[in-house]
């Protein structure tokens, strides 16, 4: 068996990446302020990214920065800047897809690995021995691929290059994600970061000459959403990806909360420890897996690719609707001299009301919320403002780090 893969966990914000590394991460994937592809994300200032580095770097976690656009002529002497600023504070690696872009970043900071983009539609093995040869230390593989494929890769490339593959999250309708349709709509181009997810949006066919005399796609009262994928998930089929000779397993989400990252990282920690522990034990744990993985909004799920070419049961017709069994209300952020916990509060919740405790070894323990008291040390029923700072007092010893939540009831 190859050495245990490197779980990749997407971060939006210099809190995301302190959850995400907390809570299982080998390392983090980030976007700085420019020339990445989740330009809606919050993204990371180049102090914020600093710190950020510095503090994955101190619990022993990578960081990996994205400069994934299609550049064109414009973005060059900007690209070559950005690169000398990264060069300074030191990520481990560059997420590449435009081959100018990588020219660039191998000549102004060589000492940086280049890792290319699943934007660079990596399909064959000689894509791969391309790339190395160019001096890429990685290739993510276009999602398009299944994972019979992806043996093959591993088995015709050199030892030392790795393959990154998705195993989670949402999937793009378009080819690798290179798509135009957000730029056709609305003018902003997803292939420089701008996407305005048009694939989720509710569509009919009309013909030009029969206004208002829509087609039959697969309709119903709510219309259609013929684009819209459902969510990839891999965690029930860990053997197969573990056995795949897969370098690094990645998360999509670099525009999900923090509650969301914490649950797939925590999850998929403990089902690749698992297996590589016992395969029985994995299989032993499926049930707590699953459960956990539906602790964060999702779509529903497929396998993508993986298994041969999805069919139309991969899509979602009848509704646009993430699923969400449970509502995020912040993290402890420092424990008082008092006991208080400081977070920055951000659904509502009560005095007297019991929550849930999410904590990084796998544990969710329920908690009493006994008192809420404002930064002047006034005392609150109730926590209605988000992104207030506010202190509790929930009677348990608990850690930095641990995420509130509070499960919803099934109406």
């Amino acid at each position: 068996m190859r050495a245990k893969p490197e779980l990749l966990i997407p971060a939006s914000s210099l809190e995301v990446l302190k959850i995400a590394v907390i809570f299982g991460a080998d390392a983090v994937y980030i976007g700085g302020e420019a020339f990445g592809l989740r330009a809606k994300a919050r993204n990371f200032s180049m102090e914020d990214m600093k710190e950020g580095i510095e503090f994955a770097h101190q619990h022993h976690v990578k960081v990996y920065v994205t400069a994934n656009i299609l550049a064109h002529n414009k973005d060059l002497d900007g690209v070559r800047e950005y690169f000398r600023e990264l060069k300074e504070i030191r990520p481990d690696a560059l997420i590449i897809s435009d081959p100018g872009v990588f020219m660039i970043a191998k000549e102004v900071c060589p000492e940086i690995e280049r890792h290319i983009s699943t934007q660079a539609n990596n399909t064959n093995y000689e894509t791969y021995k391309f790339w190395y040869g160019l001096g890429a230390k990685r290739v993510v593989s276009a999602r398009e691929l299944s994972l019979e494929e992806i043996k093959q890769i591993r088995a015709n490339i050199p030892d030392d290059l790795e393959i990154e593959t998705f195993i989670h999250g949402a999937m793009c309708i378009s080819y690798s994600g290179r798509c135009l349709l957000s730029n056709f709509f609305t003018g902003r181009d997803a292939n420089q970061g701008a996407c305005t997810h048009p694939c989720r949006w509710k569509y009919s066919i009309v013909e030009e000459t029969r206004p208002g005399e829509y087609m039959p796609v697969y309709e119903n009262e709510r219309g259609t959403y013929i684009f819209n994928s459902k969510d990839l998930c891999m965690i029930e089929h860990m053997d197969d990806i573990l056995t795949s000779g897969i370098d690094s397993l990645k998360i999509e989400g670099r525009m999900k909360t923090a509650l969301y990252v914490a649950t797939v990282a925590r999850t998929y920690r403990k089902a690749i420890d698992d297996y590589f522990e016992s395969p029985k034990l994995y299989r032993e744990n499926m049930e707590w897996y699953k459960e956990q993985i539906m602790g964060c909004t999702y779509r529903l799920f497929t396998t993508g690719f993986f298994y041969g070419k999805p069919d139309e049961t991969s899509q979602i017709y009848d509704s646009n609707t993430y699923a969400k069994d449970y509502t995020y209300l912040g993290f402890l952020e420092e424990k008082t001299e008092k006991g208080f916990y400081r977070i920055t509060q951000r659904n509502k919740f009560l005095v007297g009301e019991t929550i849930e405790v999410m904590r990084p070894d796998g544990e969710n323990r329920l908690v009493t919320v006994k008192a809420i008291y404002d930064e002047e040390g006034n005392s609150c029923d109730s926590a209605p403002h988000p992104q207030q700072v506010l202190y509790l007092d929930l009677g348990e010893d608990l850690n930095v780090f641990d995420l509130l939540r509070r499960k919803e009831s099934v109406s």
